[in-house]
C-alpha cells in the first residue's frame, strides 16, 4: 500500500515539476511573398503543408512546450538538411545554353544561392540557441559572427583587412573565452558569481535495501536481524534572477525488521524541508545573475549585424566579379582584334617578300607577332572561362548540373556614367558611415557586453554572505511490533501517544499529516559568511576586466578612425576613376575620328589598308580601355557605398529577403543600364568598327 501510494505521489510530483518549468513555444515565420525558396526547413508538426518554396525561420530561443506532450522537452529536435538545389531563378535566365545575366539578376541570385551567405545564415539560429541556454542560467558558448569569404573571385575592402581575406571578422566569444588575431585567449567576459539554475531541477531517488546482520546484543532476538528498507526521496531546486534560490526536500522511508528492540514494524518515516537562500553581497541583484542572458541578447544583435555585414561583403564581391566578367569579354575581343591585325600584317609581309619589296626577316617578325597574339588570345579566353566559372559558383549552390557547368554567362548590363557626381559633403558621408557601418555597430554592442560583464566582476569581489530561512517537519507511523519488549514488558502495553486510545497502527496519511500539523516542526533562520583572505583571484579578474573594457574602447576609436580614412580614400578613388573614364572616352573619340578620317583618305588613295587596320586596332584597344576604366569606376563607387554603409539601401536590397533566401523585390544597382544590342540568342558583347575592311571582321 505504501509503495502504491508513493508511486502515485511520485507521478504527480514529476508531472507538476515538468509543467512548472514549461514555456510555450513560438514559431517565428518570416514570410516575404511567394518567390522561389532556397532554404525550407520544415516547421514542427504543421497543421497543413506550407506553400511551395515557403521559408520559415525557426525561433530556437524558445523552449519546447510540455503540453500536450510532457516528454517534448526531452526529445531531440531535428534540423533539416541543407537544401543545395539552385533556385528556379537561374533556370529562367538560361536561353540556348547561355545564362543572360544582368547585374541585378546576379545580386538577386547571390542573395538566394551564395553559400557564404547560406553558411552565415545558420549563425542566426545558433545565436538563438545560445540565448535559450543563457535563460536557463548556464554560461554561453559563443557564436562565430565573422564574415565568411570562401567564394573565390572579386575582392572587397574592410576594416583592418578582416574582410576579403578568408574567414575572419568578429567572433562573439563565450564566457571566459575570446578570439583575436593572435589566436585563442582567455577573457573575463561573463565571469562572476555562481548562478543557480533558473530551470527547476527535480531529483528523485527510489531504493530497495535488504540487510541481514548477525546480532551480538543479548537483548536482541533472533540472532540474525533482517531489515528491509524502502526509500523514496525527492528534491526540488530553482534559482531566481535576484540572487536567491529555493530548495525543497521530501524523504520517505519504509522499514520492516524482525528485531525485538524495534517498536514499529513496518516503520514509516517522512520528513521535508523548504529552504530559501538569498545572496546579500556577492551574487546579489539581477545584474550579476542575468549577465549571461544580457550578453546572449547582445550576441544575438551582433549576429544580426554580422549577417548584414556578410550580405554587404558578398554583394560587394559579386558586383566586382560582374565587372571583371564584362572586362574579360572585352579583353577577348581586343585580343581577337589584335590577332586579326597581326594575321593581316603577316599576309601583307609574305606578299611583299614574294615580289621583293620586303626582306624575309619581316615575315619572321610578323610570324612572331602572330604567335604572341595567339598566346594572348588563349590566355584571355581562359581568363574569360575562369570568370564565368567563378560567377556561376558565386550565384549558385551547386554547379554539378552539366548544363549549368557548360553554360556561358553573358553579362547584359553596362555602366551608365552619371553626368555629374552627387555633391555630398565629406563630413556628412563620414557621419553616415560612423552611424551605419556594421563593424562599428558590432564593436559598440560588444563594448556594452563588456560593461555589463565588468559590473558582474566587480560584484564578485565581495565576500559571500547568504541569508537563509527554512521550515520542515517530520512524521512517524507504522504498526506496533508484537515481538517488541523491554525488560520483559511488552511494548504494546505502553504505546507512544500517537498510538494511544486503542490504536495499534498509524497509517501513511497520518504520518504525512504530522509533517504540517506542527507535531515535530523544524524551522530556523541564519547567515552564512565566506570571506576569502587576500582575495587575489577576484582582484586580478576585476582589474583585467577593466583593462579589457578600456582596450575595447580604444579599439572602437581606432575603427572609427579607419572608417574616416576609408571614406575619404573611397571618395578619392571615385574622383580619380571618373577622370580616367573621361580620359578613356576622349581617347575613344580620337581613335574613332582618326579611323573615319583615314577611311576617307583610303577612298582617294592617300593611305593603305594597313593603316586602316592599325586605326581599327587602336580604336578597339581604346574601347577596351574605356570598359576597363568604367569597371574601375563602378568598383570604386561600390567601395564608396560600402565604406559609408549604404550599399544595401542604394542597391535596393531587403535584408529580410536575404535572411530568407527569398528575393521578391529585385535589387536595383544604380548607374547601370541594359545593353540594348544584346538580347537572348545574340553573341557576347562586341563593338568592332562598323566599316572595318575585309580581313578585319571578327
Amino acid at each position: 500500500m505504501f509503495l502504491s501510494s508513493s508511486r502515485s505521489w511520485f507521478r504527480w510530483l514529476v508531472v507538476s515539476a515538468i509543467t512548472f518549468t514549461a514555456v510555450p513555444p513560438a514559431l517565428r515565420a518570416q514570410q516575404n511573398g511567394t518567390a522561389p525558396s532556397a532554404v525550407a526547413p520544415a516547421a514542427p508538426e504543421p497543421v497543413q503543408a506550407p506553400p511551395e518554396h515557403q521559408v520559415y525561420m525557426k525561433d530556437y530561443a524558445q523552449s519546447r512546450s510540455t503540453f500536450p506532450n510532457v516528454l517534448k522537452p526531452y526529445e531531440a529536435r531535428e534540423v533539416a538538411e541543407p537544401n543545395l538545389a539552385n533556385t528556379p531563378r537561374i533556370d529562367s535566365l538560361m536561353h540556348d545554353g547561355k545564362i543572360y545575366l544582368s547585374i541585378d539578376d546576379a545580386v538577386a541570385l547571390t542573395l538566394e544561392n551564395n553559400l557564404d551567405i547560406y553558411i552565415a545564415r545558420y549563425n542566426l539560429n545558433i545565436a538563438d540557441t545560445d540565448y535559450l541556454r543563457a535563460k536557463s542560467g548556464a554560461n554561453i558558448l559563443g557564436v562565430n559572427a565573422g564574415v565568411v569569404q570562401n567564394t573565390p573571385g572579386g575582392g572587397v575592402g574592410g576594416l583592418g583587412g578582416t574582410v576579403g581575406s578568408g574567414t575572419g571578422g568578429t567572433t562573439v566569444a563565450p564566457s571566459g573565452v575570446a578570439t583575436g588575431t593572435n589566436g585563442l585567449v582567455t577573457s573575463t567576459l561573463g565571469i562572476g558569481s555562481t548562478i543557480t539554475s533558473f530551470d527547476p531541477i527535480l531529483t528523485g531517488t527510489l531504493q530497495l535495501d535488504r540487510d541481514n546482520a548477525i546480532s551480538t546484543s543479548p537483548f536482541t532476538a533472533p540472532p540474525v536481524v533482517a531489515q528491509n528498507t524502502y526509500t523514496s526521496n525527492f528534491s526540488y531546486i530553482q534559482g531566481f534572477h535576484w540572487g536567491s534560490a529555493l530548495s525543497v526536500g521530501f524523504n520517505n522511508t519504509h522499514l520492516t525488521t524482525n528485531s525485538s528492540t524495534s517498536l514499529l514494524t513496518p516503520q514509516l518515516s517522512s520528513n521535508f524541508q523548504a529552504r530559501y537562500t538569498q545572496n546579500l553581497l556577492q551574487g546579489f541583484g539581477s545584474n550579476a545573475n542575468t549577465r549571461f542572458i544580457l550578453i546572449a541578447k547582445n550576441n544575438r544583435e551582433i549576429t544580426d549585424v554580422a549577417f548584414r555585414l556578410q550580405v554587404i561583403t558578398t554583394v560587394d564581391q559579386i558586383e566586382d566579379m560582374y565587372w571583371d566578367l564584362v572586362y574579360a569579354y572585352e579583353n577577348v575581343r581586343v585580343q581577337q582584334e589584335s590577332l586579326t591585325y597581326a594575321q593581316k600584317a603577316l599576309e601583307d609581309a609574305k606578299r611583299q617578300a614574294q615580289v621583293g619589296t620586303a626582306p624575309p626577316i619581316q615575315v619572321v617578325s610578323a610570324q612572331s607577332t602572330v604567335a604572341t597574339d595567339q598566346q594572348n588570345l588563349i590566355l584571355s579566353q581562359n581568363n574569360l572561362q575562369l570568370e564565368q566559372l567563378l560567377m556561376k559558383n558565386a550565384i549558385s549552390r551547386s554547379i554539378e548540373d552539366p548544363v549549368l557547368a557548360e553554360a556561358d554567362v553573358i553579362p547584359t548590363s553596362t555602366m551608365k556614367l552619371p553626368q555629374r557626381e552627387p555633391v555630398i559633403p565629406i563630413q556628412d558621408m563620414i557621419d553616415d558611415a560612423l552611424r551605419h557601418r556594421a563593424e562599428l555597430v558590432e564593436s559598440r554592442i560588444d563594448l556594452n557586453s563588456r560593461e555589463l560583464s565588468s559590473k558582474a566582476v566587480r560584484n564578485a569581489l565581495l565576500p559571500t554572505l547568504q541569508a537563509f530561512a527554512y521550515y520542515g517537519g517530520s512524521g512517524v507511523g507504522g504498526d506496533l511490533n508484537p515481538s517488541c519488549e523491554f525488560s520483559g514488558v511488552k511494548c504494546s502495553t505502553s504505546p507512544p501517544p500517537a498510538f494511544a486510545g486503542g490504536k495499534n497502527a498509524v497509517g501513511y496519511g497520518q504520518t504525512l499529516n504530522q509533517l504540517v500539523n506542527s507535531s515535530a516542526p523544524d524551522k530556523g533562520i541564519g547567515l552564512t559568511l565566506n570571506i576569502p583572505i587576500r582575495n587575489r583571484e577576484a582582484q586580478a579578474a576585476q582589474v583585467r576586466a577593466e583593462l579589457e573594457l578600456r582596450q575595447a574602447e580604444v579599439r572602437l576609436h581606432q575603427l572609427e578612425n579607419q572608417v574616416r580614412v576609408e571614406v575619404r580614400n573611397a571618395q578619392f578613388d571615385v574622383r580619380q576613376n571618373r577622370a580616367a573614364v573621361e580620359a578613356a572616352q576622349s581617347a575613344v573619340d580620337l581613335a574613332r575620328q582618326t579611323f573615319d578620317a583615314d577611311q576617307q583618305k583610303l577612298k582617294v588613295g592617300l593611305t593603305t589598308s594597313t593603316v586602316i587596320l592599325q586605326d581599327a586596332a587602336t580604336l578597339t584597344t581604346s574601347e577596351s580601355n574605356l570598359v576597363s576604366a568604367k569597371a574601375a569606376y563602378e568598383k570604386s563607387r561600390i567601395e564608396l557605398e560600402r565604406a559609408t554603409g549604404s550599399l544595401l539601401e542604394d542597391n535596393g536590397i531587403n535584408i529580410d529577403e536575404a535572411t530568407n533566401a527569398q528575393v521578391t523585390h529585385m535589387p536595383t544597382v544604380p548607374y547601370v543600364e541594359p545593353r540594348v544590342d544584346l538580347q537572348p540568342g545574340q553573341q557576347p558583347p562586341s563593338s568592332p568598327p562598323t566599316n572595318m575592311p575585309q580581313g578585319g571582321q571578327l
